[in-house]
């Protein structure tokens, strides 16, 4: 019986110390929390987790604003000057664009209006009295055969004649392609040197982006990737300015192939009635000689 004792009594002194062991610990952690705060009772799992989602919340805020007019505004001033000047240059090529589609349908209507005008004419002042006073190439080409036949009167070879006004000609027919040319060059130019130029803007932006890289001691692409897209659009203003100028210069070519063979047949008609008045002219000394 007094064995059963001692057990039971060792029992309850051994519950008693493991008691005493496990309370202080509650009352040194209620002792160490600041009055008023909140104890953070998450397991470990949680916190990471919600930590792991604040961290995309925050990488978010931090991302650039990929827009072009953002990007234009944060590239170095070269790649800027670069933008610019091919923004400028795309401006120059629609400016060409519409000048040209004027001048050229009022020229190729104002000559084909006239040439249907002189078709029937027989001589070069009826011809120019049907012409009236329009300023227009063809009104200069039978000018200038009116001129070589008054300054030739009196000279016997018809021969020289028509070929001082055929040299005549040939100057009104080159610098009416010439005037009709104008701009033709800055299209040819801005189209030819375009992509170089926005590549240009593009190798001095990944220059600096690679020079930035190395100053921040990073590879992240977030970093990494507004530099590139910034040199990037350097070369897609380039394509965007030549790609245009390239296709309106083509076209352009076309149509005033097409004037300019109008322009020689304007010289042709102008050469015929010169002839038929020369052969009239001759006729008719001859005549009066018979007589």
């Amino acid at each position: 019986m007094m064995r059963w004792v001692v057990i039971v009594a060792a029992l309850v002194v051994s519950a008693a110390s493991v008691r005493a062991q496990q309370a202080p610990a509650p009352a040194a952690q209620t002792q160490m929390q600041a009055p008023g705060t909140v104890v953070d009772t998450a397991p470990p799992a949680l916190a990471g987790s919600a930590a792991a989602s604040a961290a995309p919340a925050k990488t978010g805020a931090m991302l650039h604003d990929l827009s072009p007019w953002s990007m234009f505004l944060s590239a170095d001033w070269v790649v800027k000057a670069v933008m610019i000047g091919l923004a400028f240059a795309s401006v120059i090529t629609w400016t060409i664009l519409i000048a040209k589609l004027l001048e050229l349908s009022f020229a190729r209507r104002r000559l084909s209006s006239g040439l249907r005008l002189i078709a029937d004419a027989r001589s070069l002042p009826e011809a120019q009295l049907a012409l009236g006073d329009k300023k227009s190439v063809l009104a200069s080409l039978l000018a200038a055969a009116m001129r070589e036949a008054r300054m030739s009167a009196g000279l016997g070879s018809d021969t020289g004649i028509k070929e001082r006004a055929a040299s005549s000609f040939s100057e009104i027919v080159r610098a009416e392609g010439r005037r009709i040319r104008i701009g033709m060059g800055a299209l040819a130019t801005i189209g030819a040197t375009s992509p170089f130029v926005g590549l240009f803007g593009t190798v001095w932006g990944i220059m600096n982006s690679f020079i930035g890289i190395s100053k921040s001691q990073t590879t992240n692409l977030a970093v990494v990737a507004p530099g590139i897209a910034e040199a990037l659009l350097a070369t897609a203003i380039g394509l965007v300015a030549a790609i245009p100028a390239v296709i309106i210069y083509n076209h352009f070519a076309r149509v005033t192939k097409g004037y300019m063979e109008l322009v020689s047949r304007g010289a042709g008609a102008a050469g015929r009635l010169l002839s038929r008045d020369l052969d009239r002219m001759h006729t008719g000394v001859h005549s009066r000689a018979a007589e």
